[in-house]
């Protein structure tokens, strides 16, 4: 199966992005990762192309899967056919939430 071209407007520390990480390191996808906590010009260019704010945003070989989840990404790939054995499992939640810590901190960042 060839590999996907992939991009991810992610945060720094946020569940829904850990989620979409640990699907790519299961199914051992390469992708491009745009941090939109750390440059806020990927937030811009997110919000362009997806056509509203909320993150993560996940663009898969030229399609754009706006505010999802892990669990979102991977039923997409599973029923698109970019990847196949779903045997495999994370230690991180595909779908889960910021913790209040965790906004605290991007409140910081910026």
């Amino acid at each position: 199966m060839n590999k996907p071209e992939i991009t991810a407007y992610l945060k720094t520390q946020c569940g829904w992005s850990r989620g979409v990480r640990a699907v790519f390191e299961k199914y051992e996808l390469p992708y491009n990762e745009k941090d939109i906590i750390q440059n806020p010009d990927y937030r811009f260019e997110m919000e362009q192309l997806s056509g509203q704010p909320l993150s993560p945003c996940v663009i898969i070989n030229g399609i754009m899967l706006a505010d999802i989840s892990g669990e979102e990404v991977e039923s997409y790939m599973l029923a698109n056919g970019v990847v196949g054995d779903a045997s495999k499992s994370t230690s991180v939640p595909l779908n889960a939430p910021c913790s209040d810590a965790e906004h605290a901190a991007m409140v910081n960042i910026r």
